[in-house]
């Protein structure tokens, strides 16, 4: 359980600051991608934010998984978005890396709560 704890307590940091560093990116965006790729890219992080506080209050087990699940799933069309913005020059590499490495960082949380979830929901 202690793991599990540490794990949710760590994700909502981390989250925050993807966040705050996405948005910086988004608002240098071209101004008719901002408003397409750049919305659709905030709604996801958004709602990625409200299914991780979700997770903090949820007791059931199998929610929780249903919601570790969700956000994953967020997560892969993220990365995707971000490619797209990197192939059509939107942004740089550097940008891109930088992105890279903190959805990375919380996809081994997200990782690491799946199994945790996954185990406990078979039991």
């Amino acid at each position: 359980m202690k793991k599990e704890t540490e794990n949710k307590l760590q994700l909502i940091p981390k989250i925050e600051r993807y966040i705050e560093y996405m948005l910086n990116v988004i608002m240098k965006l071209p101004r008719v991608e901002k408003f397409n790729i750049g919305n659709e890219y905030k709604q996801s992080m958004y709602q990625m934010l409200e299914d991780t506080m979700y997770i903090s209050k949820t007791t059931d087990k199998k929610k929780c998984l249903e919601l570790v699940n969700k956000i994953d799933a967020k997560l892969n069309a993220q990365r995707i978005f971000l490619r797209i913005m990197q192939k059509q020059r939107w942004i740089d590499t550097k940008k891109f890396n930088v992105t890279m490495n903190l959805i990375y960082e919380i996809g081994r949380i997200i990782g690491g709560l799946t199994k945790y979830y996954a185990k406990n929901d078979s039991k």
